[in-house]
This record gives structure tokens, sequence and C-alpha cells, in this order.
């Protein structure tokens, strides 16, 4: 069951891609121009998708996938271009709106369907394949063993997630984002030490199971994200 700091953080979530930051997300993965700043976010962003695509099956005919916090929906598109049944949820209902707009037609619903709503949700059934592209990256490293191990039991395959790295500059820049006003700051990015995460990983009993495989770290001017593979032994 998530505990009450990750609903805590789930509903600051969804109160700001639903009302503070629709617009600037929607535009941020676009094609619209954007300032520089932003600009190595979005080359950021692309570059940790393409590796986590890179570290799915290149033919998913017949795989199951679960797009935990898809945002909207670039990823989500992909692996469903690739023949994967796509499951897509987001807490955020107007990135959801954006990403079933952008989805191309041929696609259908019986091969990506996108949902608003919480993406640890159980009723969103069993697939071969979680992704949780920088969906997890709010979060303190216990909430986010939780979320992952509450994944493990309804997954085949793998789980692909990212969180954010426990680095000089990152903390820096969340210690200077506790300066701004309240009505001003977007939801604290939570740096994670990837040795503690591995531990706590190897203490979990649902990943008893499981093994840490690749890691990969993507960096680019504002962005810094470390992507991390769960696969069963």
């Amino acid at each position: 069951m998530p505990s009450t700091a990750y609903l805590t953080r789930r509903q600051s979530l969804e109160t700001y891609f639903n009302r503070t930051a629709a617009k600037t997300w929607e535009q941020l993965t676009s094609d619209a121009p954007v300032s520089k700043i932003r600009q190595t976010v979005r080359e950021g962003r692309d570059r940790m998708r393409d590796t986590l695509l890179s570290w799915l099956p290149a033919d998913m005919d017949g795989k199951s996938l679960l797009d935990a916090g898809c945002g909207t929906g670039a990823l989500a598109v992909a692996a469903a271009l690739r023949g994967a049944d796509v499951t897509a949820v987001d807490v955020a209902e107007s990135l959801v709106k954006v990403a079933a707009d952008r989805a191309p037609a041929m696609l259908g619903p019986g091969r990506l369907r996108f949902l608003v709503g919480d993406m640890l949700d159980p009723s969103h059934g069993a697939f071969d394949h979680a992704v949780a592209m920088d969906s997890l990256i709010h979060y303190k490293s216990a909430d986010i063993v939780r979320a992952l191990a509450s994944l493990a039991p309804r997954l085949r395959g793998s789980i692909l997630f990212t969180f954010a790295p426990r680095t000089p500059a990152l903390t820096a820049m969340h210690a200077v984002g506790q300066l701004f006003p309240r009505s001003d700051r977007s939801p604290a990015i939570e740096p994670v030490s990837e040795a503690a995460l591995r531990r706590a990983i190897a203490e979990e009993p649902a990943f008893a199971a499981w093994r840490v495989g690749r890691v990969a770290r993507v960096q680019s001017g504002f962005y810094t994200s470390t992507a991390m593979e769960l696969c069963r032994r």
C-alpha cells in the first residue's frame, strides 16, 4: 500500500501538472521553440527516453507495457509502434489529454490506451514490462522502492525507472529551489544515492527474485537523471 508521503506528493504533482505547468509541459514536449535552459531539458529527456526504449525488445509484438507516469505520451507511442499493447497512466488529466490528442490514430484503443489515475493501481492489470520515466524522481528512496515493489508481482519481465542521482549540483539546485515562494515552486526533486537505492532494493522481499541490470545516467544542462533496470532472475 502506498505510504502517506507518497500519497501527499502524488496530490501535489497532480495539482502542479494540471494547473501550474500544463502549458509549459505541453510546449516542452513538442517541437515548439523554448528557452535555452528548457532546450537542455528537452534534449535530456529525449536521450533518456531513447535509452529506456533501447532496453526494451526491438519487436514487442504480443508484449504488454505499463507506462507509469506517461506524461504527454512519447514513450508510450514509440512502444506501441513496436507492437506493444500499452497502458499509459498519469495522474495529470491535462497531460493525458495532450497524449491522447497526439497519438497516431492508426494505433487505436486496442494497442494504446491512456488513463488518468494512480500509476500503481493494481486494476491496471499485469504486464510484461513497466517503464517509469522521471515519474519517481519526486519521491524519497524508501517510497521509490515501495512503489516499485507494488508493481513487481504484476510484471513478467522488467521494470525500467529513473531517479535523480545525488550529485553536488542537484543537491545545490534543490536547496536553492526551497528559497522560492511556495506558490512558485515546482514539486521538489528528491536526490537519491544509487548505493542506498541498491541496498534498499536488495533488502526488499518483493525483489527476492529480481536483480539490478543496466544503469545509465543522462546529463544535459539542467537535466540530470539516472535510469536503472530491474530484471527477473
